[in-house]
């Protein structure tokens, strides 16, 4: 069986790349399905399998493609990217395409009658595109979800996880120091996203959440020129990314002398978290932490003002699998990572969130969050 394969870097240190590994295991699952060649276009699922670190500007601005099958495997870019995917994804054979990406594919004979494709990230005019350039090819989508191999993670990868998270609460913290009333909501996430950069990190794992007041009642509020006021909540959502990897965590600062209502949403929201991540562990779908958390809310009279799903997993993507759903029937993983984050929002006035990101193990889960910034009351 292949391993990851073992080199010294600089000053005679062990590196370890996880790319053949992958590589073969992608495969195997390709045999099982009778995949001939898949063609692989998610910025994430590119960078696990290959190593290329390069992101994608958006759908239609992608920075590249890899092309896999039982004996050969490719990465097919522009000539902006060559040099760093010879760099960074040796394993790979790298095709510079000067007119496009079906064009790059039409010369190649690495593959027969048939090529998949992910259709999550198929637009229809890059399959038109495709229908065009490679007329004797059927083109399908591929029977199985590529990043599904991302779902378990490696011990590796759960360091940069954790240094992720890590991160996160440093910059959490140095904020509350400057949080009070008349603060606006769009400096205090300029803030936090200055700050993860300052500590090392690549920068945020997606833009910031800062929400005071009636914006608490916004699940996905963005910041602006509001300040916060005396009396008001403001949910906090934030996450930085360390070499590819998220975070994910939020909080809800409470004002000085909170009112009857604000302390009643926070305890409940807080009591579901709990009972929730109490039901966490290995072989338990996804659906019963979420109908946990869900029925705990509906029993202090709230049921109608958590709309959202109770989380989902994280990794190179922010959202990613496994789900915490109330349609989650799958048996989580051990070594998967799930966010626990229900919340209550009443429109109007204002809202609670509460989000842990936690490790699911045989014997329960891991909170990987040290931060214990929670009121009691």
């Amino acid at each position: 069986m292949t391993t990851d394969a073992i080199t010294r870097g600089p000053g005679g240190r062990v590196k370890i790349d996880p790319v053949p590994a992958r590589l073969q295991a992608l495969r195997a699952r390709m045999e099982e399905t009778g995949t001939e060649a898949l063609l692989i276009l998610a910025p994430e699922n590119r960078r696990y399998f290959s190593g290329f670190l390069a992101g994608d500007a958006g759908i239609t601005e992608s920075s590249g493609a890899l092309l896999v099958t039982a004996g050969k495997a490719y990465l097919l870019t522009d000539s902006r990217y060559t040099t760093q995917a010879e760099i960074e994804a040796p394993r790979f054979e790298t095709v510079t395409y000067r007119k496009g990406l079906p064009q790059g594919l039409k010369g190649l004979r690495g593959f027969g009658g048939a090529l998949s494709f992910e259709p999550e990230y198929m637009t229809v005019q890059l399959l038109n595109h495709l229908a065009d350039a490679l007329p004797d090819v059927v083109l399908l989508p591929v029977p199985f979800q590529p990043g599904e191999f991302r779902v378990v993670k490696t011990e590796d990868e759960l360091k940069l996880v954790r240094r992720a998270v890590a991160v996160t609460e440093e910059a959490l913290a140095l904020l509350w120091r400057e949080l009070e009333p008349g603060v606006p909501e769009a400096w205090a996430a300029f803030f936090l996203e200055t700050k993860f950069r300052e500590l090392g990190a690549d920068g945020p794992a997606f833009p910031s959440i800062v929400a005071a007041g009636p914006n608490a009642a916004l699940p996905h509020a963005e910041p602006g020129r509001k300040k916060i006021g005396k009396s008001e909540c403001v949910v906090i959502d934030i996450g930085a990314r360390f070499r590819g990897y998220c975070s994910d965590m939020t909080r809800t600062y409470m004002p000085e002398r909170p009112a009857g209502w604000q302390k009643e949403i926070y305890a409940a929201v807080r009591e579901a978290q709990l009972k929730a991540i109490s039901v966490i562990k290995a072989g338990v779908p996804g659906a019963e932490a979420d109908r946990a958390a869900r029925e705990h809310i509906a029993s202090r009279g709230y049921g109608d003002y958590f709309g959202h799903s109770l989380g989902h997993g994280v990794g190179l993507m922010i959202h990613e699998e496994p789900r915490l759903s109330p349609s989650s029937g799958s048996p989580l993983p051990a070594g998967s990572l799930v966010t626990v984050e229900p919340g209550i929002y009443l429109p109007g006035k204002g809202g609670v969130r509460l989000e842990e990101l936690v490790l699911v193990t045989e014997k329960g889960c891991e909170v990987l969050n040290r931060d214990d910034h929670f009121y009691e009351f």
